[in-house]
């Protein structure tokens, strides 16, 4: 794992930027996911990719991978407590997605964020 920055909201960014983390946490958020299903939900991420970002989210806390004994294997992902406490700046950031698309004009454009909202 690379080296956090000392700067607490830049520690933050580091941690959740990138183009796929905070879509992966999304899902994760709404329940344990399977790879396959990761895949599913998010079909312009090579699976490479996502395994990737898995990884990290893993190594800073925010995720955990859970491997059943069974054939064949299944792997579980979810979020951490740690992870599930980025629920609200998910949402916030929904918030200000949403706002930022209505002053362009492009709230048409927009997908929904409103599962995030429902009780964990």
């Amino acid at each position: 794992m690379k080296n956090l920055p000392p700067l607490p909201a830049e520690r933050a960014l580091r941690v959740i930027s990138g183009r796929w983390k905070p879509m992966v946490l999304y899902h994760l958020l709404l329940g344990p996911q399977r790879l396959s299903e990761l895949n599913r939900l998010m079909p312009a991420i090579s699976q490479k990719v996502l395994i990737q970002q898995l990884r990290e989210m893993e190594a800073h806390g925010i995720v955990s991978r859970t491997v059943f004994p069974q054939v064949p294997p299944r792997v579980d992902y979810e979020a951490t407590p740690l992870g599930q406490s980025l629920r609200p700046v998910l949402l916030a950031l929904c918030e200000w997605g949403r706002r930022h698309a209505a002053e362009l004009d492009e709230l048409d454009t927009l997908g929904d964020c409103g599962k995030l909202s429902l009780p964990a």
